[in-house]
């Protein structure tokens, strides 16, 4: 066994393989023969050649090698390419041996376990791709066989293990099992391919969105009806000088710091998304809206669900112009809520809910004015907090007014104050500051604060907001849960963000960092797909507790040492646990993912 450089020629250009070769007697004649094509990307030196086909050539006869192998690296090359031709020497498989008795007389202390790698996560990925025909849509697209197989595996690893495509390559080669079952080997794929993947899965955007919300829609038997429109932003490493759309603005995840991208996503009132787009970090959330209705060609009729960021005057009138329904957060400062004139609901959670509504007939609209007892108990929490502590500061100021060696300056302490303002979260309002001074009237001798509250405010309507909408033809409890629709747009940016590696950005150039985006909307929606399947089985976990549970299930590869000498290998799946089963058994899937193949050696 031996590894032979050559040259290949092609039309386009010409490059350097690496490949392994054995010799062979055939009766008189000497013939090599090609065991495995390494790549064009094999980085092993020239030197180290023999002794990593020895090692090869002991991994596969069961042996342990005589010498420790230097560097360490030859042996995960070792054990990668000892593991390829086993695959390629395959000798039966579960289809065909389930249920067969195969007795064998092996040497129990031989026993080596190899080559572990995470299948539990891959194997319902690939499910959700094929429910929603992901595999035969990039074929179609004309997407060649080894871009398709690094379009998913991008895909998968953003669902597994969230990261930047580098090391989504780093996964899919040292962690993951997605190789076997795709038939690919990606470390054979150039560090480039997932980058290439990426741009071709960019370039046929529109189709893709497109094509996954509507075998959504199918796949569920679902009919689109409300429009969730919400906007969310991410954050560059680095300065980003080459992204046009890079720009500081608010972060949500609080990194004023970095350079920001925003993502706008449209959603169905299931949970999928119907189209998304990139903008400018420091993009204004009501100047998006009408692009993006107008590049979804919503109906007419369309209900438009938004938050108060969005939902200003000039918005609701765009929208009434056009003929769109839409049911929003009120900007209204002053809140106002009558109980005699309200009716309670029961949430999912057993918490109460108080609706009061008012039709305004004038202005063709009808307000919702809720009132939470949950909501109302943190508000109420969160405001005694604010006031405690403003409260704490103002009288330690008026204490150290007693004190020598303090400022008492009557600027100086009406400055602070105005810190302690500004500090406050706006729980200054509701109080009422005066400041006592000597007879010079040059400097303060007290302070002296009486909380009053100011009415219509948090303090005096503490779990009361305000929903407004032209469908005025709907009840309280319809417009209420309807609304409550907007949470799980929220929900989806966690989860784009926290789950599937939204954030951070590493790109340069600005295509790839919208495909990184891309890819996440991509990964999400089959996230959904999943989740949807499950939930109608009564399993609602998330999807952090679904992979962290699928995760533990692995393929290994069992080596034995038979007594006629020669060596067994035996690659499978291990059993899985009652956890792992009943998610299998809910989206009807193989336990047993790869099968079970057997090689002798």
């Amino acid at each position: 066994m031996f590894i032979r450089r050559t040259r290949t020629r092609s039309s386009n250009e010409d490059y350097v393989t690496f490949r392994l070769v054995r010799s062979e007697r055939t009766g008189a004649k000497v013939q090599q023969r090609t065991l495995l094509n390494l790549g064009r990307h094999f980085d092993v030196a020239p030197p180290d050649w023999p002794r990593l086909c020895q090692r090869i050539e002991d991994l596969l006869a069961g042996q342990l090698p005589l010498s420790p192998v230097a560097p360490p690296t030859l042996e995960t090359h070792a054990q990668r390419i000892a593991a390829q031709l086993l695959a390629r020497a395959r000798v039966g498989s579960a289809s065909r041996t389930r249920g067969t008795p195969d007795v064998q007389s092996i040497e129990v202390n031989s026993l080596t376990l190899l080559r572990p790698r995470s299948v539990g996560v891959e194997q319902v990925a690939l499910w959700a791709l094929d429910q929603l025909g992901l595999r035969d849509l990039l074929k179609t697209l004309g997407l060649g066989p080894s871009l398709r197989a690094a379009a998913v595996g991008s895909i998968v690893a953003r669902l597994a293990q969230p990261g930047s495509e580098r090391a989504a390559r780093r996964w899919l080669i040292d962690r993951s099992a997605l190789g076997e079952l795709l038939g690919v080997t990606f470390d054979q794929l150039g560090p480039m391919r997932l980058y290439r993947a990426s741009d071709a899965l960019m370039a046929h955007r529109a189709a893709l969105e497109t094509h996954l919300f509507d075998h959504a829609m199918d796949l569920f038997t679902l009919t689109p009806t409300v429009t969730l429109y919400d906007l969310s932003n991410t954050y560059f490493e680095g300065e980003a000088d080459q992204q046009p759309k890079a720009r500081r603005g608010h972060s949500k995840d609080k990194r004023t710091d970095c350079p920001l991208l925003t993502l706008g996503l449209v959603l169905d009132a299931s949970g999928f998304v119907r189209r998304s787009q990139v903008f400018a970090g420091n993009v204004r959330e009501p100047h998006t809206l009408a692009g993006m209705l107008d590049a979804l060609d919503a109906p007419p009729d369309a209900l438009v669900v938004m938050d108060r960021g969005i939902a200003t005057e000039d918005r609701l009138d765009w929208l009434r112009a056009q003929g769109y329904c839409y049911l929003v957060v009120s900007r209204e400062r002053t809140r106002r809520f009558d109980p005699d004139g309200a009716v309670r609901i029961e949430t999912a959670s057993q918490q109460g809910v108080h609706l009061q509504r008012v039709l305004d007939e004038d202005a063709g609209e009808v307000r919702l004015y809720c009132y939470s007892e949950a909501r109302a108990a943190k508000e109420q929490g969160i405001a005694e907090r604010f006031a405690q502590r403003f409260e704490t500061a103002l009288t330690q100021l008026n204490e150290g007014l007693a004190k020598p060696r303090t400022r008492k300056r009557l600027d100086r302490v009406h400055q602070r104050i105005g810190r302690l303002k500004e500090n406050s979260y706006g729980i200054a309002q509701h109080y009422d500051i005066t400041v006592e001074t000597d007879p010079t009237g040059q400097r303060a001798t007290a302070v002296r604060f009486t909380r009053k509250a100011r009415p219509g405010s948090m303090m005096t309507h503490p779990g009361v907001y305000c929903l407004r909408s032209n469908r005025t033809d709907w009840d309280e409890e319809t417009l209420w849960r309807t609304y409550f629709m907007l949470t799980d747009c929220e929900a989806v940016f966690r989860s784009l963000k926290s789950e599937l590696g939204l954030r951070p950005i590493y790109h340069h150039k600005p295509i790839r960092a919208e495909g990184h985006l891309f890819i996440t909307v991509i990964a999400y929606q089959l996230v959904q797909v999943i989740r949807t399947r499950l939930r109608q089985t009564g399993e609602h976990a998330g999807w952090t507790t679904l992979r962290r549970i699928l995760a533990g299930q692995q393929r290994i590869t069992a080596t034995f040492r038979r007594t006629d000498g020669r060596t067994l290998h035996v690659r499978k799946a291990t059993l899985a646990e009652p956890p792992q089963q009943a998610i299998y058994d809910a989206l009807g899937i193989d336990s047993s993912p790869g099968g079970i193949h057997k090689t002798l050696v």
